[in-house]
């Protein structure tokens, strides 16, 4: 791709996960949307979970498997009759294997608006330093 091309954004819409495994409770599960850059020091993640409230966000890590796994309860409307319905409601659930790069116990998360914000520290030998040079 040349430097003058330019990427339009593409806006995806919500998916639900295909999986072959049964569900233990019923309703759509969706995978959320994420980005994922790197620092110096750190892997960051921020995925979307709209609707998903820390009271309903569980963040497990086992075996090197991060799992993260948000719950959106259906509101009936108290008086009124839905004319159009577009949002859907359900669970959202993604995992990630992490590499012996990530320092597992600080692993850091907070939510706010919908997005989820994680913060990976690298270890201390996966972190770019510079080595001084020292003359006879």
């Amino acid at each position: 791709m040349s430097t003058t091309e330019t990427k339009e954004l593409q806006v995806k819409e919500k998916q639900e996960v295909d999986s072959p495994a049964e569900q233990t409770t019923t309703g759509p599960v969706y995978t959320p949307d994420v980005d994922i850059f790197e620092t110096e020091r750190d892997l960051v993640l921020l995925a979307d979970l709209p609707g998903v409230t820390p009271g309903t966000l569980t963040i497990d890590l086992r075996d090197s498997v991060l799992t993260l796994a948000g719950d959106v309860p259906f509101e009936e409307p108290v008086e009124e009759e839905y004319l159009l319905a577009e949002y859907g409601t359900g669970r959202f659930y993604r995992q990630f294997t992490l590499s012996e790069m990530i320092d597992q116990e600080r692993i850091d998360a907070k939510l706010s608006n919908g997005v989820l914000h994680l913060t990976l520290p690298k270890v201390e030998k996966a972190t770019p330093r510079k080595i001084a040079v020292s003359a006879d």
